[in-house]
């Protein structure tokens, strides 16, 4: 039976699940291919999701009490975003940013990553958005694979300057709303 799952925006009292989430797909990732290359308390880390609640472009997703997924969704590409071959103009108030998007490795193949989506989706339409943009490093198969069954389409390849941790070559994507 799927577990319904509740997707909010965040508020102060989440912080502290959402840097344990941070750390526990860190620990996993230690222990299994870390395909992201995320490092714990370097990236993702709890002031990632303290500025995103600042902003107000954190966002929560809960699954039977417990903090399953989160991400930040907002309108600040990153500067390599301007490298991009993207399927739209590039007007970043019409144009939606996911970034840090995790899901807890408990929740993993339960559709928190798809229903985080949807929710991005959901949301930038009622911005009026154009479309949603993303960027993952390249080899993330599995984000990879969760961004194109949900219609993103890849824009191109660039360096985003994260070449100091390994991080030489991201895959960007978008879907048009």
């Amino acid at each position: 039976m799927k577990q319904d799952i509740y997707i909010r925006k965040a508020v102060e009292a989440d912080i502290d699940d959402i840097e344990k989430l941070y750390e526990d797909v860190c620990d996993y990732l230690k222990m299994h291919k870390n395909y992201p290359g995320w490092k714990k308390g370097i990236y993702p880390a709890r002031f990632h999701a303290e500025n995103g609640l600042i902003k107000q472009t954190l966002y929560v997703a809960r699954m039977e009490e417990k903090t399953v997924g989160t991400m930040i969704l907002n309108h600040d590409p990153e500067e390599g975003y301007k490298d991009g071959k993207w399927l739209t103009e590039d007007d970043y108030r019409h144009i939606c940013v996911i970034h840090t998007l995790a899901v807890h490795p408990d929740a993993l193949k339960c559709g928190v990553g798809t229903e985080l989506l949807i929710f991005a989706e959901q949301t930038a339409r009622k911005e009026g958005c154009v479309s949603i943009r993303l960027d993952v490093v390249k080899g993330n198969i599995p984000a990879e694979q969760l961004y194109q069954k949900n219609g993103y389409e890849l824009a191109g390849t660039v360096s985003l300057g994260y070449e100091d941790p390994g991080l030489y070559w991201f895959h960007l994507y978008e879907k048009i709303l």
